[in-house]
């Protein structure tokens, strides 16, 4: 029995990128071997363990034969006869295809080391095309490796083109296609991902709702993600970045000559963010925020000039005293937005975020205890504390016009 590092392990050690997960293969393996070695096992359609002391996964040596539809049509051979050649040969990327023993040897029967080298994304074999996911996959690895110059090659471009004229695309389910959203937005160039899946035409396919924003307007990709790409360079957060997305998306509807954004087309734009947030199986804490973005675009546009009435409603519907950072969140996207509108010389690049959280303190400054203490009860304690929180925004908005 040998045991091998494999995946994205070998190929970000060669890469000098951060190590996150460390898989192993293991060949010449049975499952009773690994279990008498102590070893849990998981997962249903092909036998994967878990090492008690380090948590890593080590997955048997196996074959795939392409069996249905989707990513999972496929049986799997795990018979200790199964060669390491073999198992790397069912993987997506020749830069994925690269094992490592325990001498620290390499083998690498695809060329996965020279496609490093020459930054090349490339299928293993003509099979890539068996797997759906690998169009996703491809396009996040794109989105991962940018920032090297990484790009994909045309042989295997035109594969991922196969896979969306065979129609085999709709049998990815919601969940999936999200796990895989999910990791692309955590790269440093999320936009990269849904750009590449434009380009191969996937897009349409995934995201129905917000291709039909593209073809109505004939409006560049490009055009929609500069929100997002603006939004990833000072975020990590995920939610902040899928708002980011939707948010270039109404941009354009807003920004159309002889179109005019009113209450109904923000019902729309929220239809729309309802439908894929469903049928993707998004989590809640996602929509939420990105339904809350979307809601109040037109009002933080026009943020200075928004009664004190409206602006302690704006804090209570995005809940800020449970989510304070949403303030913070929110400001990025429309500060992101101004800065590519403008100069970041000619403007405050933060106007949005310095306007909120101040307005946010002035309200917090407003003690509830000393309205208490003052002999109110019920309701009228709540009518009071508004009384004060609108007064105390009003004198502060006249200081800042007076400056």
């Amino acid at each position: 029995m040998e045991i091998y590092l494999v995946g994205g392990a070998v190929r970000n050690k060669i890469l000098n990128l951060p190590l996150k997960d460390k898989d192993w293969v293991v060949v010449g393996g049975t499952p009773q071997q690994m279990l008498d070695l102590g070893y849990k096992q998981v997962g249903r359609d092909f036998p994967v363990f878990i090492n008690p002391k380090t948590h890593e996964e080590y997955a048997l040596a196996r074959t795939e034969r392409k069996t249905g539809h989707g990513y999972n049509g496929f049986i799997c051979d795990t018979a200790p006869n199964v060669t390491l050649q073999q198992d790397l040969a069912r993987r997506d990327l020749t830069i994925n295809a690269i094992a490592q023993d325990q001498h620290g040897l390499y083998y690498d029967p695809y060329g996965g080391c020279i496609d490093l080298y020459e930054r090349r994304l490339r299928h293993v074999s003509p099979a890539f095309n068996e797997d759906p996911l690998r169009v996703l996959r491809v396009a996040r690895f794109a989105a991962f490796l940018t920032h090297l110059n990484f790009r994909i090659s045309d042989k295997t471009f035109s594969l991922m083109k196969e896979i969306v004229n065979s129609g085999e695309l709709v049998f990815l389910t919601g969940p999936r296609v999200w796990k895989e959203i999910e990791n692309a937005l955590k790269t440093n160039y999320p936009q990269v991902f849904f750009k590449v899946l434009r380009d191969c035409g996937a897009f349409s396919i995934l995201f129905p709702e917000l291709d039909s924003i593209l073809n109505i307007f004939n409006v560049r990709i490009d055009d929609a993600l500069k929100t997002l790409a603006n939004v990833s360079q000072y975020s990590l957060n995920l939610e902040t970045r899928f708002a980011a997305l939707f948010y270039g998306f109404n941009k354009i509807l807003r920004l159309r000559e002889n179109f005019i954004f009113n209450n109904q087309d923000e019902m729309l734009g929220i239809h729309k963010i309802n439908q894929l947030c469903k049928r993707l199986n998004v989590p809640n804490s996602f929509r939420n925020f990105t339904l809350l973005v979307t809601e109040f675009h037109e009002i933080i546009n026009n943020v200075q000039y928004m009664s004190s009435n409206k602006l302690i409603h704006f804090f209570k519907r995005m809940d800020a005293r449970r989510h304070p950072l949403r303030i913070q969140q929110i400001s990025l996207i429309f500060d992101s937005e101004t800065n590519t509108k403008y100069p970041i010389c000619e403007i405050n690049s933060n106007i949005y975020k310095e306007y909120l959280s101040d307005a946010w303190k002035v309200i917090n400054s407003i003690s509830v205890q000393e309205i208490v203490r003052s002999g109110l009860i019920g309701k009228n304690i709540g009518d009071e504390l508004l009384r004060r929180q609108n007064l105390a925004l009003i004198d502060w908005k006249r200081l800042k016009k007076n400056k």
